[in-house]
């Protein structure tokens, strides 16, 4: 059976921006930065940063100190402290310490070349098969730990895209949770993370829309708060790709960041005045706190981003 979530209320809208180290922000990242900070900020929250750096080769050197300095350059000033997640291996270590108390998850051997071969496609890739639940095979040693999700089968509803429904089993399979290059893997990261923080609201990019049934089952297998989720469009180029590093996603100007922001409500839905892009930063965030509406985003996972001439 589906599990329905029964999201809890707490006593002060908590909403963060989390994003990871990889290069300098782009409009995708914008995006989620301006969406997660006006829903904050407007419920009279608070909206923190959380740097996810969890995969040190992936991390650019000079690229956590960029991010920060076009937040603020943009006027978005995070409440509390700023977090990282390469320094909370601990609180990483005592939920998955638990998990293999409970003996839901389990060492797998398996490489990717063998998944390939045997696995069949699901909604992010291969499903993995379960090689490994029944024990590892003779002469194999263990490369990861995966969660057991056998009957797991979640049903949310995201405040922007609808019900979402997934069995996790059939359309993920058992998900890594400690990864070969001894990394805690995102999905447990996250829900630590926003447990810990007191995170009420999560706003963030639909690309991580499939993930959220992961996050909400291990949210309710460590008897974790599961917080409200609004997955807004992710912003893709010509080809149909995600804006990012890869895909040569110019970065945002510090030196003007009036017409970004202009361009990202936009793509939000909203409608500000034509020369709003010409006034200062503040005078945006007047304007776009007394406008901000929820309500006027598309409900889509995906939106052409604008050419860069119209920032």
């Amino acid at each position: 059976m589906f599990f329905r979530i029964r999201l809890w209320r707490m006593e002060r809208y908590r909403g963060r921006f989390a994003p990871s180290p990889t290069g300098p922000l782009h409009f995708g990242s914008l995006v989620a930065a301006v969406g997660s900070y006006l829903e904050a900020k407007t419920h009279g929250g608070e909206w923190l940063v959380r740097i996810e750096d969890l995969d040190p080769p992936r991390v650019v050197p000079g690229a956590i100190d960029e991010i920060l300095r076009t937040l603020e350059a943009c006027g978005m000033h995070w409440d509390g402290d700023l977090v990282r997640q390469s320094s909370r291996d601990d609180a990483y270590h005592a939920a998955l310490h638990e998990l293999k108390q409970r003996g839901l998850v389990y060492p797998c051997a398996c490489s990717r070349r063998e998944i390939t071969d045997s696995a069949v496609s699901g909604i992010e890739g291969h499903v993995y098969p379960g090689t490994c639940r029944a024990g590892l095979p003779s002469g194999k040693t263990a490369r990861a730990l995966r969660l057991d999700t056998r009957g797991a089968r979640i049903e949310f509803d995201d405040a922007l895209q609808g019900r979402i429904r997934q069995n996790i089993e059939t359309e993920t399979g058992d998900f890594i949770v400690y990864r070969a290059d001894r990394v805690f893997a995102y999905q447990l990261a996250v829900v630590i993370d926003d447990a810990e923080q007191g995170i009420t609201d999560v706003v963030r990019g639909a690309d991580l829309l499939d993930s959220t049934p992961r996050q909400i089952y291990l949210q309710r297998l460590l008897g974790r708060v599961t917080p409200r989720y609004a997955h807004l469009p992710l912003a893709v180029n010509a080809q149909g790709e995600k804006l990012s590093k890869q895909t040569l996603a110019p970065a945002i100007d510090p030196r003007r960041p009036v017409p970004q922001l202009a361009a990202t409500l936009r793509f939000l839905g909203h409608e500000p005045p034509h020369d709003l892009g010409d006034h200062d930063v503040s005078s945006f965030w007047q304007w776009a706190h007394e406008n901000w509406d929820v309500a006027r985003v598309p409900r889509a996972r995906t939106l052409p981003a604008p050419a860069t001439r119209d920032w």
